[in-house]
């Protein structure tokens, strides 16, 4: 299957919630068909897709609401569907803004 047409598929398997929630992604869908795509086993995804909506679930509300829709949007609009991509998706925020920051001329962390 085509990648847009795969990530059009489990958009469509997509909650979006407007408030301060996370998105709920039909995770065992994303897993199966990745699966079914990579070498990576069905139950590793899934535990892999459990573990970053744990973690999402306890940072989640420390990102404005803004960032929080870009990135729902970019995971959503690459297909990606998952909440493993949409951390990585805030984390690679983290790291834009701490590297601004720097070249801002403030000291990087201890």
């Amino acid at each position: 299957m085509h990648p847009v047409i795969l990530g059009i598929g489990l958009s469509t398997q997509l909650v979006v919630q407007v408030s301060g929630q996370i998105p709920n992604f039909n995770l065992e869908k994303a897993c199966k068909v990745l699966s079914e795509k990579t070498d990576q086993g069905y139950h590793d995804c899934l535990n892999d897709e459990k573990s970053a909506r744990q973690q999402l679930a306890t940072i989640w509300s420390s990102y404005s609401s803004s960032i929080r829709a870009q990135c729902t949007r970019d995971t959503v609009t690459l297909g990606m569907n998952s909440a493993l991509d949409l951390l990585t998706c805030l984390q690679m925020k983290d790291d834009a803004g701490s590297h601004s920051k720097r070249a801002a001329g403030t000291k990087p962390p201890n």
